[in-house]
């Protein structure tokens, strides 16, 4: 009679792990003893043990503006809008191309040209709007692209779509895939980490839009918040001292090495890894965070709002400080760009966070010798519509999504500067040159760190697994 004791709380991957018997199971428990016996790799090393190409990027500070600017009203110049102002769009141009539900039940619509100045800037003669003269400032430095488009329509998807590479929930964001291939260039520091400016959450960002889906935990980003703790539960409770701690750790780590023998999960050492480096940025955080140090000049360059903690400069100096040691991604969310309605007003403000600190930050990487090797991507979702969303009249307007074509600019890295790539037809509606999809400037931005976007894969339930899913084109014309 058998009399082995089935645990129905256990589910498949233990019961198969403690179950495996026959001739299976011996070869599996001699894999295992010679596994243990081999040196154990730093689980935040990276699975590549070299890049597939020399990179141009060590580093990658995103400057996502969440919501959607108006590339018509930033970066988009189109006199043929301004000239036929309040016209309905011509059915030519939309092509029965979807709307969202928010216009779809519109009578007319209405074009709106940009009410804002466009000039022409730099030897490349970018063209950028009065909302952004610090940004026009640097125009030699930055490769603007025109061409962008995407496939999702509402912002969750969107957004979703260009941090995972898919629109559908659960897959790594780019941040946990440059962890998961390159790891952490700082054992003090996680590889991936995330700022997101206060006071102007309109949207809700959810964290596994910096999550790590299906690789190890270990992978996620970290989200430092202004504020008296930086990273949530990292401080020790009250009555609990760093030797204290120390003593827990390593009694369990002792556990958890019999857990993994056990079950072999290697999600068991990803969490004991992430202890560790929890216990190490006990004192790398506050570190980095202690802006007091400081200079003036620094202050002047990126503006008073860089002395109030958790607005964008105050966060963009952090990047600067993050680059400097060498954490791998460094991902800055800015909501606010969502302008159905009063899009003069609104964008305004967004401009007046944003323009001067980016501009500081380019410059203060580049006096620093940093940008030559970090990669500053700045944009949205997708873009917003030439027609206008509700009431049209001389000073006030909205605009809906559009994910037809949208603008974003790249810096540093081997990124060719002075570039203004691909363009759209006089409308702004359509791309009429060069179309960049969101999977081609991921493919890109692997490219220069090193890593083929094909090649770095992840196996799971059966499939290999790419952030650029199944397609996806390096655009060679953007790299210097």
């Amino acid at each position: 009679m058998n009399n082995t004791h089935v645990n129905f709380g256990m589910d498949r991957r233990a019961f198969f792990g403690r179950f495996g018997l026959g001739l299976g199971g011996i070869a599996l428990a001699g894999l295992m003893q010679r596994g243990a016996a081999a040196p154990a790799r730093n689980p935040f090393q990276g699975v590549l043990d070299s890049t597939h190409f020399p990179p141009r990027a060590r580093r990658v500070i995103y400057l996502f503006m969440s919501g959607g600017p108006s590339q018509l009203d930033l970066f988009d110049e189109k006199p043929e809008l301004v000239r036929r102002n309040g016209e309905d769009l011509p059915a030519s141009v939309r092509m029965g191309q979807r709307l969202t539900g928010m216009s779809a039940n519109q009578a007319t619509l209405p074009m709106a040209g940009s009410i804002f100045k466009f000039g022409r800037h730099g030897r490349g003669g970018a063209t950028v709007s009065e909302l952004l003269p610090w940004t026009a400032r640097m125009a030699d430095k930055l490769c603007f692209v025109k061409s962008l488009h995407t496939e999702a329509i509402n912002h969750d998807p969107a957004i979703t779509f260009f941090q995972t590479g898919s629109q559908l929930p659960g897959r790594p964001s780019l941040g946990a895939w440059l962890s998961y291939g390159l790891g952490s260039a700082n054992d003090n520091l996680p590889a991936f980490v995330v700022l997101i400016s206060k006071d102007r959450i309109d949207q809700p960002l959810y964290a596994r839009l910096w999550g790590n889906g299906f690789l190890p935990s270990l992978h996620q980003g970290v989200q430092f918040r202004a504020g008296r703790d930086p990273v949530l539960f990292l401080k020790n409770p009250d009555g609990v001292t760093g030797s204290g701690r120390r003593q827990m750790l390593d009694r369990l780590a002792e556990l958890h090495a019999e857990q993994f023998a056990d079950l072999g999960d290697p999600e068991i050492n990803a969490r004991v890894a992430q202890y560790e480096m929890a216990y190490r940025m006990q004192t790398s955080v506050p570190d980095v965070m202690d802006v007091s140090g400081e200079p003036d000049s620094v202050y002047e360059l990126y503006g008073k709002e860089a002395r109030q903690p958790g607005t964008f400069a105050a966060n963009c100096l952090l990047a600067r400080r993050l680059a400097e040691r060498n954490v791998r991604f460094i991902q800055l969310y800015h909501p606010g760009w969502d302008h159905h309605g009063g899009l003069p007003g609104g964008i305004r403000r967004q401009c007046a966070d944003v323009d001067r600190a980016g501009y500081a930050l380019v410059t203060d990487l580049e006096q620093r010798g940093l940008l030559e090797d970090t990669l500053v991507v700045w944009g949205g979702e997708f873009g917003r519509t030439n027609y206008s969303q509700g009431k049209l009249t001389a000073t006030d307007y909205g605009r809906d999504h559009h994910p037809r074509c949208f603008s974003m600019w790249l810096a540093g890295a081997g990124i060719r500067p002075g570039l203004t790539f691909g363009q759209t037809d006089d409308f702004g509606y359509n791309i009429v040159e060069n179309p960049v999809h969101v999977h081609d400037l991921q493919a890109t931005i692997l490219q220069q760190l090193g890593l083929d976007h094909e090649r770095l894969t992840f196996q799971f339930q059966g499939r290999h697994y790419r952030l650029t899913d199944v397609h996806g084109q390096v655009v060679k014309e953007l790299l210097a």
